[in-house]
């Protein structure tokens, strides 16, 4: 797959970076020492959480040597590696570990969130926050358009693959028996863009993506084509021309 294009992901900077602060708000009390951020994509959390926890030690990893480069230059004051968290260990017990829009990446929650939270130093803090897109129109507009297609055979595969979303129930069956504290919970953004165009761009940048991996070049147009024409009968744009594109998110934060 190609790389991120953290130019297009930004573009989006200020509705994606709303969740982190969300995120980050609803952490204890806490003076970390070391923090972690997992797939820390072009660094705007790790700005977040430098500005909030002053002082401290922050690591951020990601495989996305594009999304690195913009996040060394953003936040120079912290430390960066080209790494995939899933495969990563730290080398000592750490006080936060912190995913924004990163975990649903990782296979097997049940075995994984353990394994993070005995990464963390007694009264450490896991935070993570997750797109719950199931069943968003959007993300099942861009599968029926995988399965509509020249492309049918290529996209299939992509098409029938589900991020690692779990209930709530489940996050809290996993979490509570290692925590002394535990909060979940659920919000839906309603994030005004500029026309269909805008929301197409808003997904060409993260869940499109595999999509268009396996697209020949002269396809993607087409594709793209099809995909908002399909937005175009799904969502009503408002009077002054705004789409208003509706976009859940899990949220937890635990305590060790």
């Amino acid at each position: 797959m190609q790389d991120w294009d953290s130019e297009l992901y930004l573009r989006f900077e200020r509705e994606r970076a709303q969740a982190a602060r969300d995120l980050v708000s609803r952490i204890p009390p806490l003076a970390p020492r070391r923090i972690v951020d997992l797939g820390c994509g072009p660094g705007n959390s790790v700005a977040i959480l430098a500005d909030h926890f002053r002082g401290a030690d922050i690591l951020g990893l990601d495989t996305s040597e594009t999304m690195l480069a913009s996040a060394r230059a953003r936040a120079p004051f912290a430390r960066f590696i080209q790494q995939d968290f899933r495969e990563w260990a730290p080398d000592e017990p750490v006080d936060l570990i912190f995913a924004n829009a990163a975990l649903h990446f990782a296979p097997d929650h049940h075995l994984f969130i353990p394994k993070l939270l005995a990464w963390l130093k007694p009264g450490g803090v896991l935070a993570v926050q997750m797109p719950n897109v199931l069943q968003d129109a959007a993300h099942a507009l861009m599968r029926m358009v995988a399965v509509d297609g020249p492309w049918t055979e290529r996209l299939a595969s992509v098409a029938k693959s589900r991020a690692a979303i779990a209930s709530l129930d489940d996050y809290y069956d996993w979490l509570a028996p290692h925590c002394r504290m535990v909060d979940l919970w659920q919000t839906t953004y309603v994030h005004p863009l500029d026309g269909h165009e805008a929301v197409v761009d808003w997904f060409k940048g993260s869940a499109l993506r595999p999509f268009l991996a396996r697209l020949e070049p002269d396809e993607a147009p087409a594709f793209l084509a099809h995909y908002r024409r399909e937005l175009e009968m799904a969502y009503t744009p408002q009077p002054d021309g705004k789409v208003l594109l509706l976009y859940p998110r899990l949220f937890f934060v635990a305590q060790r």
